[in-house]
């Protein structure tokens, strides 16, 4: 972690866990992407290393932060995402030029153009959020039971039963609170 900052949250997706550089959305929100060099760190170790980010690459990323975790909570919920999240998802999607490659090791990674600009990142994380939000990937997108966190995550589990976007801090919270709750209410 680098100093003063907090951990990032990485899952298996990885626009979901780019929606996840914002948390407890519905209680004290915590930004893990406050400076452009953050969202450096955060791009390189999501496989998509960059050399640079300005301020105005830091909006844009936010704005399609906001705007996949907007349509991924709509599409949670079997609702329309808005028309604005959508424009903002596409946009950034046609303005990338990366393209995925084939490893040696036999698995795709994503070769950004020579330039290595913070656009061409952003553009693979829209298009990740297209394949999940469109429904053309196994799994299905679902909310938090976290009352303050509410994150859009997508459960790949078999039965697609999965209640908290990350085991480790909601799914404990949630569960000591429960504990808690109980040893007040049956002290022996």
């Amino acid at each position: 972690m680098a100093a003063g900052f907090p951990d990032f949250r990485l899952g298996s997706v990885l626009a979901t866990s780019f929606t996840a550089t914002l948390t407890e959305r519905c209680g004290e929100a915590l930004e893990r992407i406050p400076t452009p060099q953050r969202l450096v760190d955060w791009l390189a170790v999501s496989g998509l290393a960059v050399d640079s980010c300005t301020t105005a690459q830091l909006e844009l990323a936010r704005e399609l932060r906001e705007s996949i975790h907007a349509a991924a909570t709509a599409a949670a919920i079997h609702d329309a995402p808005p028309a604005s999240a959508v424009r903002i998802i596409n946009d950034r999607s046609i303005q990338g030029r990366a393209a995925a490659v084939l490893t040696p090791e036999g698995t795709r990674e994503w070769r950004l153009s020579s330039a290595s600009c913070v656009e061409d990142a952003l553009g693979v994380i829209a298009a990740d959020a297209i394949s999940v939000i469109s429904g053309e990937r196994d799994g299905k997108l679902a909310l938090c039971a976290s009352p303050t966190c509410q994150a859009a995550f997508f459960d790949t589990s078999q039965s697609r039963t999965r209640k908290w976007c990350d085991m480790g801090t909601c799914g404990n919270r949630q569960k000591k609170a429960r504990f808690n709750a109980n040893q007040r209410e049956n002290p022996s």
